[in-house]
């Protein structure tokens, strides 16, 4: 789908109009509630391809589509990334044991909006080394987000990110960044985890994008298996990630796939 909306900025960044934010939201909101409802299903014993199904059936369910089966030849409604894949994990047989950690990534749209965001679950008891890990990670998230607004770069955002990861001895995950989007799904810009203060484009109101980082306990490198879309960590460290849409505002931003029921978090609600 071509987007012809607002304006683009000497860096190829789309500039929405205020009126574009209820959109964002409402897709959003959709793809929030979609994984508050997943949550009952994270237990041992599930596969990944029964919470696959129910996403697929949810979304049927509440007459949106999904953007990802069907996207590059992928047939599933999410990604689920168990332990130590860090992302792009395809659901199937995989069943889940006593203290896996996963994270599970949905985008839907919405009257040709685009609602992206993923958030780690867990499988019965959370080891305290993984505990450690997603909430290093979900701080990192916040931390970036708090760094949006209307002058500041995204530098600022990864750089914030990157500092309190790294002060926690953990590893920012560089093969994978997050992405502008709207009525696309994936657009300019690179979103990175990582940087120096005050490098990269400059943020102004109206832009659209995802913060999505993953952190892993180990290093940062990563590999792409045989499959074309599993990443895993290359020392088979756990990984985490947890992602936002947001849109920058006058003052600051507005995250748009905040969690309704407030599970966000694992250890929430």
């Amino acid at each position: 789908m071509n987007d012809t909306r607002g304006r683009i900025t000497k860096d190829g960044i789309r500039i929405y109009e205020p009126a574009d934010f209820a959109g964002m939201r409402e897709a959003g909101r959709v793809a929030a509630e979609i994984l508050d409802a997943v949550a009952a299903l994270v237990r041992p014993g599930a596969t990944t391809a029964q919470i696959d199904d129910f996403i697929r059936e949810d979304i049927e369910r509440r007459g949106v589509t999904s953007a990802t089966i069907g996207y590059k030849g992928y047939q599933h409604a999410s990604c689920i990334s168990v332990n130590h894949v860090v992302c792009h994990g395809i659901p199937g047989a995989k069943v889940l044991a006593d203290g896996d950690i996963l994270n599970i990534d949905v985008t839907v749209i919405v009257d040709g909006w685009f609602g992206d965001t993923s958030r780690m679950y867990v499988a019965g008891n959370l080891p305290r080394k993984a505990e450690r890990l997603i909430d290093v990670t979900h701080e990192g998230l916040m931390r970036g987000i708090a760094a949006v607004m209307p002058g500041n770069t995204f530098g600022d955002i990864g750089h914030a990110i990157q500092s309190y990861v790294e002060a926690n001895r953990m590893s920012v995950v560089r093969d994978f960044c997050g992405h502008g989007l709207g009525r696309v799904f994936h657009a300019p810009p690179n979103v990175l985890h990582y940087g120096r203060p005050g490098a990269g484009a400059v943020l102004e109101e109206g832009m659209f994008f995802t913060i999505e980082p993953m952190v892993n306990l180990g290093r940062p490198e990563t590999k792409v298996l045989a499959d074309d879309w599993t990443a895993v960590t290359r020392d088979k460290s756990l990984s985490a990630q947890f992602e936002h849409s947001v849109g920058v505002t006058e003052t600051g931003c507005e995250i748009f796939t905040l969690s309704p029921a407030g599970r966000f978090h694992p250890t929430w609600g």
